[in-house]
């Protein structure tokens, strides 16, 4: 035995005694020590050190770029020559081992892994693991993808499941759909645990339906209704969002259980009804577009809030029907008679004003008459009728009646008895 080996091991150093042999087709660890444009020297605790040819550094080409001395990395024994001959290592073949060992735990453990897409092939996509995996089209999730095309998932890294692996073929298939159904659940769950009643949240309009529009709150879609968009009236949600658009909204109620979140957009807004008594009071005049018809009577636009008239409140009359008095989009006049703020309701009528109206007329008409004289409720109520009247047919000039015969008289007599060229005679 040599000089070598007998000599007692120094600090940091390898016992060269108690190291087994390389083997090939072993992988094992080692230190790089030299790194030049031959190729890389590495040290594996054998009595020579290691040589890795530019040809087996990497799957990706034959750069050193990334490997510097002191390294520790793994390697792959390719040849050993003799006891004290020379060793020939491969870093690739050693990564490829590692890459289906790592693709063989994620297969058996169902982990959800990402890899890039490099390329769009007849039946699926290709995908870069370390060695080449495919995903069948039936497996891809387009969902998301701009176009709906494969062309568009390319050079985007993609979540995966692993669901079929053949070493010996080299074959690896994945899905793409099963891990986003996975990512997905859960992240439902995550925020689902995460959710509280009155959080204000960020999220992205996915679609919209008569009754409301769906948000994406980070991989749960909850219903933002339409009742909860605006302070007013709204026909459609798409008076207020579109699909696409980032929107700002509070979470009024959650269901875990049923999987359900119930979102508000304008909860997030300034109230209008708590500035109300700043702008409006009963008794005062106000002018609105009618914005709603319903049975029991329509709804006017008054700026931010939506005033109701009662079908009671619209004319002297009976109204049968709210169409008779008042049609969408008519801008309308009535008088303000009740507030409730809590409840965010206004009371307006057309007939309350009216009467107001007429009122005031009259008063007008005492006021312009009492420097002329005594004013009667007559002479009022022929004012008033003069101006109803204004625009019916004229009166004729009338003539007295003739008077009717006496009785007694012959036809022909004159009034007084007497008969012509007669006289009567005298006593």
């Amino acid at each position: 035995m040599s000089e070598e080996k007998t000599a007692p091991a120094q600090p940091d150093d390898l016992d060269l005694t108690q190291m087994p042999a390389l083997a090939e087709r072993q992988i094992v660890q080692g230190t790089v020590v030299r790194v030049d444009s031959e190729g890389v020297l590495v040290d594996v605790g054998a009595k020579s050190e290691g040589f890795i040819p530019p040809k087996e550094l990497s799957a990706r080409g034959d750069t050193v770029e990334g490997i510097a001395v002191g390294d520790r990395i793994h390697v792959y024994v390719m040849k050993v020559e003799g006891d004290e001959g020379s060793i020939l290592l491969s870093k690739k073949r050693a990564d490829l081992a590692h890459t289906w060992d790592r693709i063989q735990a994620t297969f058996q453990s169902g982990a959800v892994i990402h890899a890039m897409v490099v390329d769009k092939v007849k039946g699926g996509l290709v995908v870069d693991l370390g060695v080449r995996g495919f995903v069948p089209g039936s497996h891809v999730d387009l969902s998301q993808a701009k176009g709906r095309q494969f062309e568009a998932l390319v050079g985007q890294s993609i979540p995966l499941k692993v669901i079929e692996v053949d070493r010996p073929k080299g074959r690896v298939i994945l899905s793409h759909k099963n891990a986003l159904v996975e990512s997905r659940a859960k992240n439902r769950a995550e925020l689902l645990a995460s959710l509280e009643e009155g959080q204000v949240r960020e999220g992205v309009v996915k679609r919209l339906a008569d009754f409301g529009a769906f948000v994406d709150l980070g991989g749960v879609d909850a219903l933002l209704p339409i009742s909860e968009m605006s302070w007013t009236y709204i026909k459609h949600p798409s008076e207020v969002v579109r699909r696409g658009q980032h929107v700002t909204v509070a979470v009024l109620r959650v269901d875990r259980q049923a999987g359900r979140i119930s979102l508000g957009l304008k909860h997030i807004l300034p109230d209008p009804w708590q500035q109300i008594g700043a702008s409006y009071r009963p008794g005062q005049t106000v002018s609105g577009k009618v914005v709603r018809l319903v049975a029991s009577g329509a709804f006017v636009r008054l700026g931010d809030v939506d005033a109701f008239i009662p079908i009671s409140e619209m004319a002297e009359k009976r109204v049968q029907k709210v169409e008779e008095v008042v049609q969408i989009g008519q801008t309308v006049e009535a008088m303000v008679t009740e507030i409730r703020a809590e409840e965010r309701r206004m009371i307006v009528s057309l007939k309350r004003l009216a009467r107001e109206r007429e009122r005031s007329r009259v008063q007008e008409y005492i006021t312009a008459q009492g420097d002329e004289g005594r004013v009667t409720i007559g002479d009022i109520a022929g004012e008033l009728l003069r101006q109803v009247v204004t625009a019916g047919p004229p009166a004729t000039e009338s003539h007295p009646p003739a008077p009717e015969p006496l009785a007694d008289a012959a036809p022909d007599a004159p009034v007084g008895g007497e008969t012509p060229g007669h006289s009567t005679p005298t006593a």
